[in-house]
């Protein structure tokens, strides 16, 4: 990759020196693993070739900040970047397989089949899409079966930032440390790799009653300025591995220290050196259960690609430094070891088949010597990274990190355990916008008479537990909101399962967008696909009684004021046309074409999907004028929309 980049420095020389020194800041920036600070000079040079002899230059920088926000496990932005790579036809086909990855650890599974299998045609055989494709092939499976774990956040350990890697320091399970970039992280407050403050160590103990106390930072001498990562312990909780970062203007920063316990602080810590390679990475400590090998990850020569998982005799280092084999290391990127018995490893990879991210798998050494290696299925993985797993001495549960289920990326501390066999349902109530709906009213009602009412939490989720075989009716409301409602029937397998349900809820305020009506091109007359979004209208309005609306058409910017107002008036009059054949009120209904007078402001969602329009953005004639011709027909699409707008809420009322 660096290869192709310092090529790519040859062909910009004919550039404007101030281009090109911009550009060569943010390759600098990516070589020295800075992905945070590489990415905002790569968009701020994206967003300025609008010129259409730059096409070939956009496809480039697309492309780099791609691999910045796949350094960052910022799947979402890093599919945008791709996609963008590929459509201004970039040549190197490993955007194929970066877009397909990308795709792959957002859940987006058919999506990734269809780019690893395209990549395939070009280069046939590469085994990490070969795996992909098996993960996405088994990752509905997964995800339809199910498993008898259970997780849910440990609310007391998370902060509004990054939480993660839990670790028991012994088998009394009475305190456990994890690492932070909360607020009383003494780390500096901003890291040019993520963009975020900096980590330090915590631990929370057991109070006389058995509760978990508010976590507190390690006492003693472990954290610095700089970012301290996972930790492990011998069995006796006296010595203390952990990583953290500390070589500067390097991509590979990361190194092992140890440190010696004194009732409860901690000493100095001191470097302890593995090889004596100072370009290689060495991550994740994980002390064996019987404290004789130090597992760790590392990028260092003599792997199978990426970072692998090796160990060494911390009785005896000499001649002991092993690879675990590629029975267990991948061509991808095998981290976060934690060894539970002399035959029992936990790890996690993005190399074997998953759902996406990276996966826990559990690996049991067979009386042959070779290992069996299985993915933990859901709910202790998903599309998104999960890692960092720890467990109780004497049960079937404990904690690991997963970044799911947070907007921006952080990775938070889940508990896990499998109990007896029980069925749930869980979900989010979000808005169109996929913004949290905070504190929900959800009711469920069953057909075997049962009822239930509960508040979803200020993140917008909720769960309820259920009985197997029964027909479930949930409605989720708000204040501010209309009425979302969901049927579905539980299964009879004797099997734990927990469904996943999210109502998506629109907002009486302001107007929203009917995703997918579409027209006859310079006609009023709805085409057949449209009939899925305007049937899904019929409902909200029977869902909510005492409403009425305004059905708003709006057109792009093409054509005149007065073609525009006449044929926008038409279409919403269509869509009015169609809700009142369907047993929707007409007094409840009130067309109107706006034609191009009222452009599009873009929200966080349509962000989401052209990266290329700012959140806040005017979609005007005026703008759109600035544009490319690929991202003027990008703005006049987002333009051409059909909204309703709550008029009243009090219909039929009195």
């Amino acid at each position: 990759m660096l290869a192709m980049f310092a090529a790519l420095m040859v062909m910009l020389s004919g550039m404007s020196s101030c281009k090109t020194a911009k550009l060569r800041d943010a390759d600098e920036a990516y070589d020295r693993g800075e992905y945070y600070d590489a990415s905002v000079i790569y968009r701020k040079i994206y967003n300025k070739l609008r010129k259409r002899e730059d096409r070939w230059l956009r496809g480039e920088v697309a492309f780099r900040m791609g691999l910045c926000h796949r350094a960052l496990n910022q799947s979402s932005r890093a599919a945008a970047a791709f996609q963008n790579a590929l459509r201004y036809e970039y040549e190197d086909s490993i955007a194929l397989f970066y877009l397909a990855e990308a795709q792959h650890h957002q859940g987006k599974w058919n999506e990734a089949i269809k780019n690893y299998k395209a990549y395939l045609e070009i280069n046939p055989g590469y085994e990490p899409a070969l795996q992909g494709i098996r993960g996405c092939e088994l990752a509905p499976k997964w995800k339809r079966d199910g498993s008898r774990y259970h997780v849910h956040s440990a609310k007391l350990f998370n902060s509004r930032r990054a939480d993660f890697c839990p670790m028991f320091l012994d088998a009394s399970g009475d305190q456990i440390y994890f690492t932070s970039s909360n607020e009383k992280a003494t780390g500096e407050k901003y890291s040019e790799i993520t963009g975020t403050k900096k980590c330090d160590i915590f631990y929370s103990k057991k109070d006389e009653k058995g509760k978990w106390t508010r976590p507190v930072p390690a006492e003693g001498s472990l954290n610095s300025e700089h970012d301290e990562g996972c930790t492990s312990f011998t069995p006796d909780g006296m010595t203390m591995y952990f990583a953290r970062a500390v070589r500067k203007n390097a991509p590979s920063n990361v190194e092992i220290y140890t440190s010696q316990r004194s009732e409860a602080k901690w000493s100095d810590p001191q470097r302890f050196e593995i090889t004596a390679d100072t370009l290689s990475s060495y991550d994740d400590p994980a002390v064996s259960a019987d404290g004789n090998w130090l597992y760790f990850v590392s990028d260092m020569p003599g792997g199978q690609g990426g970072t692998d998982i090796w160990r060494i005799n911390l009785k005896d280092k000499h001649g002991t430094l092993q690879n675990l084999g590629d029975q267990i290391n991948t061509p991808g990127n095998e981290r976060f070891p934690y060894s539970r018995t002399d035959s029992v490893l936990y790890f996690s990879s993005d190399g074997h088949p998953g759902m996406g991210g990276l996966d826990i798998f559990k690996a049991t050494l067979q009386p042959s010597g070779k290992w069996f290696v299985e993915n933990m299925g859901v709910p202790m993985n998903s599309a998104y990274d999960d890692f960092g797993i720890t467990f109780r001495s004497d049960s079937e549960s404990g904690y690991f990190s997963t970044n799911r289920d947070d907007a921006r990326g952080y990775d938070h501390i889940y508990y896990f355990e499998k109990p007896d066999l029980k069925i749930w349902i869980s979900g989010y109530v979000l808005d169109k916008d996929d913004e949290p709906v905070p504190n929900a009213i959800i009711r469920i009602v069953g057909d075997d008479g049962s009822n239930q009412k509960a508040a979803g939490k200020p993140d917008g989720s909720f769960r309820f537990d259920l009985q197997r075989g029964v027909n479930y009716v949930m409605l989720a409301g708000a204040n501010g909101y209309l009425n979302g409602k969901q049927q579905f029937r539980s299964d009879t397998t004797e099997e734990d399962a927990e469904y996943a349900v999210d109502f998506i809820l629109a907002a009486i305020n302001k107007p929203q967008v009917i995703e997918h009506i579409f027209y006859d091109y310079d006609k009023a007359s709805l085409r057949p696909e449209s009939k899925e979004a305007l049937d899904g209208m019929v409902q909200v309005m029977k869902d909510n009684p005492n409403i009425s609306i305004e059905m708003a058409a709006h057109t792009d910017r093409i054509g005149s004021d007065r073609y525009n107002n006449d044929l926008s008036e038409r279409r919403a009059k269509s869509v009015v046309d169609y809700l009142v054949q369907h047993g929707i009120a007409a007094d409840r209904l009130k067309p109107a074409g706006y034609g191009k007078q009222r452009p599009k402001t873009v929200t966080k969602r349509i962000n989401s999907q052209y990266p290329q329009f700012a959140e806040g953005t005017v979609l005007d004639e005026k703008f759109i004028e600035t544009l490319s011709d690929e991202d003027k027909a990008a703005a006049d699409q987002i333009n051409r929309r059909t909204e309703f707008q709550v008029l009243s809420t009090t219909y039929d009322m009195y």
